[in-house]
């Protein structure tokens, strides 16, 4: 961990690309990479597992507590959800109800409290709302944008799929689901990328231009 608080604030919609970036981003900087929207999925993986019904806020509430989460590994260390594997997370179950179960504001206060713990000493940390509300005072700030059809496409490859309309149709559903909750826009001060024009490389090196403007001599 550095003497300096690093901090990265990534946001951007479901497929935009932000757990690559930020994953990259992390070793480079030598910083945890925070992946939060695993959190909700933890809890919408508790939920199914222990038959809470998703639309009740106090019983979720009560899951969440419950959960534990941990930042384990190294190069970079990483978010865990412990007892929660990356199938349980990212099974269909738990897409189609991710959105519901992070809809209600006493388990999002909770999580955020959560969140602001775990990136207190620094880290690179993505989500829906990591710059508007967990922190907004982050020095640096990335908004990812793409368009549909390209966060589809790469959805697709992430989860291996083979049917690539029915990523799509998932993904728009997601979106719709998500809107309710946290509209999407960029933070003010937010360095905006477009990860449907943009490799992986061309990413990275937008994202670490913003970095060098706030810490010259990192990464």
């Amino acid at each position: 961990m550095t003497t300096e608080r690093v901090l990265v604030a990534v946001d951007g919609a479901a497929g935009s690309g932000k757990t690559t970036l930020s994953r990259r981003l992390a070793r480079i900087l030598g910083v945890p990479y925070i992946n939060t929207g695993l959190m909700y999925r933890g809890l919408a993986a508790a939920a199914s597992r222990t038959g809470t019904p998703i639309e009740d806020e106090a019983a979720l509430l009560e899951l969440a507590r419950n959960l534990r989460f941990t930042l384990r590994g190294q190069d970079p260390i990483e978010l865990e959800v412990a007892g929660y594997d990356h199938a349980a997370l990212t099974s269909p179950e738990v897409e189609s109800t991710v959105s519901t179960v992070a809809r209600h504001s006493s388990v999002r206060a909770w999580m955020r409290d959560r969140q602001r713990a775990l990136g207190a000493d620094g880290a690179v940390m993505e989500g829906r709302d990591i710059a508007t509300v967990v922190f907004p005072d982050a020095p640096v700030k990335l908004f990812l944008h793409a368009s549909r059809d390209a966060r589809g496409a790469r959805r697709a490859t992430e989860r291996g799929a083979t049917d690539a309309e029915r990523v799509a149709a998932a993904l728009r559903a997601r979106d719709e689901r998500d809107a309710v909750t946290n509209p999407l826009e960029p933070a003010p001060g937010a360095v905006v990328i477009d990860t449907g024009t943009l490799d992986i490389e061309g990413t990275l090196a937008e994202a670490l231009a913003a970095v060098h403007r706030v810490w010259p001599a990192r990464g």
